[in-house]
């Protein structure tokens, strides 16, 4: 796809001492994820970001983000996605940002640090930088792919949402199912939790 900002995207931080986990939640109506979001009018258009700052040694969080965003195409939220995340209308409404100032939030809260991710929303950000014709967008590093190293470590990733990762690995899944912040920390307990059996982890 064509990307507004520069089809490239930044080359991820080396040697970072922090790891923003992140997890998007966006737009989705009954049927989109099968049909790929073919349907009309179906956009991934982000509505929350949310994410976790571990210290890359320890894994212990640091700081955490949680970013409601307003759609600009479907500025309706789906039944589906309402049940599915939580997140109402009345809620965008009285805190969502509009996508460009919150991806300047996000990339602020993650800079400086490794960026990775359960799946490529990193391509999904890029995509609405897209999709909204945001010319002056600041570049968004590229996110690592957890999905291979959980994958490689046992897990059966294809059937298994970020959602699930923490009780996949044996660890405690805290908050709500599909909220982002709350999916990003269940996939830092997963880490957490295979690193503690012996797995080694390194994005170096």
């Amino acid at each position: 796809m064509k990307h507004e900002q520069g089809d490239a995207p930044a080359p991820p931080v080396k040697h970072a001492q922090d790891l923003v986990i992140f997890d998007l939640e966006f737009t989705a109506w009954e049927g989109s994820l099968a049909r790929n979001w073919t349907g009309a009018n179906e956009f991934r258009e982000v509505v929350q970001i949310g994410a976790v700052r571990l210290d890359r040694a320890t894994l212990r969080e640091r700081d955490q983000l949680d970013v409601i965003v307003r759609p600009r195409r479907n500025r309706q939220l789906s039944d589906y996605f309402i049940a599915l995340t939580g997140i109402t209308n009345e809620r965008v409404a009285s805190e969502g940002l509009d996508f460009a100032l919150a991806l300047r939030v996000f990339l602020r809260f993650a800079q400086g640090a490794a960026i990775a991710c359960y799946g490529r929303d990193d391509k999904i950000l890029r995509e609405n930088v897209s999709l909204y014709g945001l010319r002056n967008a600041p570049i968004v590093p590229e996110g690592v792919n957890l999905q291979p190293w959980y994958s490689a470590n046992g897990l059966d990733c294809a059937k298994l949402h970020a959602c699930d990762i923490a009780a996949a690995c044996g660890a405690a899944f805290t908050g709500r199912a599909h909220d982002g912040r709350d999916d990003s920390r269940g996939l830092a307990a997963g880490l957490r939790a295979l690193i503690a059996r012996g797995a080694v982890f390194d994005l170096a």
